[in-house]
């Protein structure tokens, strides 16, 4: 059973399952599996299976759920804890007894300088190690709403392993000219697409020649729901 200061409330061995579930969906993936994949996963007769154990965890404080999304889960981040204060000045938060990173987070990214620049890191966080299946690099601030139907939302923090390689269908940030995105990276012969996953975004195609480098690959995602 999981039991930590995060979750006051045991989990039965099938809640277990499909909060591991997701955090494995999460960090292969970079989105969290639909009701219809938990169902078909653990063998469950139909989606609505799933919703109701989704439901539990979710008032047992392991997830929040997003509605209006097929993909709308997202993993707690009490977790999560800011080590610089609104002033900038620098603050230790230890979480006793769990194995943390000490990931940057970066906001926007001036055009043509690499991405972990020091200008660019707004704040540096500790973060649950067991998080994440892959071991992230980075956090990145989302902007916009482009990957709203894998539960990607605007302000959301993006957990990003680096790598200038992707396989078809992963979540990747890209650089594109002077722009930085985060979309579903997908390779057709010489030409590459980055999809959106929100019918209101067109799917960009990067030519031949065209000014493009894989930045990294989302391996979580987590909600920046910290105040201090």
């Amino acid at each position: 059973m999981l039991e930590s200061p995060f979750f006051p409330a045991k989990l039965t061995a099938r809640q277990q399952q499909i909060l591991e579930l997701i955090q494995n969906a999460i960090a292969r993936t970079g989105a969290p599996p639909t009701r219809a994949e938990i169902a078909a996963e653990l063998g469950f007769k139909s989606a609505n299976a799933a919703e109701e154990h989704l439901q539990a965890l979710a008032r047992k404080g392991a997830i929040e759920l997003v509605s209006g999304t097929s993909r709308g889960i997202r993993l707690r981040t009490e977790d999560l804890q800011s080590i610089n204060d609104a002033r900038g000045r620098q603050l230790t938060l230890p979480i006793p007894g769990l194995a943390q990173l000490m990931l940057p987070l970066v906001g926007r990214v001036a055009a043509g300088s690499p991405i972990l620049a020091q200008e660019h890191v707004d704040q540096t966080y500790h973060v649950e190690r067991s998080l994440f299946q892959q071991t992230p690099d980075y956090l990145l601030r989302v902007r916009g709403m482009s990957m709203r139907d894998v539960g990607i939302m605007d302000g959301d923090l993006l957990a990003v392993q680096s790598t200038r390689e992707a396989k078809n269908g992963q979540i990747v940030v890209a650089r594109l000219g002077d722009d930085v995105t985060v979309k579903r990276f997908v390779r057709r012969h010489d030409v590459i697409e980055l999809r959106a996953e929100n019918p209101d975004y067109k799917t960009i195609v990067v030519e031949p020649g065209e000014a493009f480098a894989i930045e990294g690959l989302a391996v979580g995602l987590i909600r920046n729901s910290f105040q201090l």
